[in-house]
């Protein structure tokens, strides 16, 4: 696994991204800074990559903090609560299918502080 930190004026959150070739295309960049958008407990920012997304494996329901890519909008999306889309069980749910690419290490649920339309930097951790 390739572990990432999201860092942001709510904290510093860290994620460790499977062996796809959209989470090595995300770990292999340079620090990114991105513009977040909030969906209740999702958040997901525009996130463009240049490799060949799979057909297959895209999904809809998911766990509190899953990291996904949205290829709809090209988007980089964690799950940190419930979204407007959940049950009763308050599990998340996207909009649209996602590709899982990794999951959130311990409580993500702070994300909510960070907020609509602010930054946060993506990086690899080495």
């Amino acid at each position: 696994m390739s572990r990432i930190s999201i860092r942001s004026h709510a904290g510093e959150f860290i994620g460790d991204l499977d062996q796809s070739d959209i989470s090595n295309a995300i770990w292999l960049s340079p620090p990114i800074t991105l513009e977040t958008n909030m969906l209740g407990g999702m958040m997901y920012c525009e996130l463009p990559l240049d490799v060949i997304l799979p057909k297959e494996g895209r999904i809809t329901e998911l766990e509190t903090g899953d990291i996904a890519y949205w290829p709809g909008p090209s988007a980089f999306c964690v799950f940190f609560g419930p979204t407007p889309l959940s049950g009763e069980d308050g599990k998340p749910v996207a909009p649209y299918p996602v590709i899982r690419i990794g999951k959130m290490i311990g409580d993500c649920s702070r994300m909510d502080d960070i907020g609509d339309r602010q930054r946060i930097i993506v990086q690899p951790m080495l």
